[in-house]
């Protein structure tokens, strides 16, 4: 029997989603584009929900691409569609930032070029990390211990909620 506990529903995720769009507009006021980079396959969607809400409120472009890699050996890192990182403004995004191991590794095509500026978003953040990764916007933070898991369910496009096992 899973001991599986709510801890987002999908309205508090969507509220979340928002405001983080809106902190990220605030803090690149500046900016002509944001490229959006979703880690596949819950990243992809959030960065989905980030972008619609950033219309509403940002002028410049928004670009989503998708990033793939084999969370467990993450060597081999692919986006969805190449692209010019030079100077531009990206924010990287993952359902969950457990130990900060697959937002560090993402990180790999995008330091072989010359961003402008990279920026994190995770919509929960656990907060022991074993590496160096700082999250700039956290729609949620939670303690947990090693051995609880933190998962974020999608269907159709939509965070549907957050639970905790």
């Amino acid at each position: 029997m899973s001991n599986k506990k709510q801890i987002m529903t999908a309205e508090v995720a969507n509220r979340k989603l928002r405001r983080m769009a809106l902190q990220v507009v605030e803090e690149n006021y500046n900016a002509t584009q944001l490229v959006l980079i979703g880690i596949k396959a819950n990243g992809t969607v959030i960065a989905k929900k980030v972008q619609e809400y950033l219309k509403e409120v940002f002028s410049g472009e928004v670009v989503v691409l998708e990033l793939s890699l084999n969370k467990k050996q993450p060597a081999a890192v692919t986006l969805s569609t190449d692209m010019d990182f030079n100077d531009k403004t990206i924010i990287l995004i993952d359902d969950v930032a457990n130990s900060g191991r697959t937002m560090l590794y993402a990180l790999k095509p995008l330091l072989e070029q010359l961003p402008k500026k990279i920026q994190t978003l995770a919509l929960v953040e656990r907060t022991h990390k074993t590496f160096p990764v700082y999250v700039d916007y956290v729609g949620f933070s939670i303690s947990t211990t090693l051995d609880e898991h933190i998962q974020v369910e999608v269907d159709g496009g939509e965070v549907t909620g957050a639970w905790m096992d």
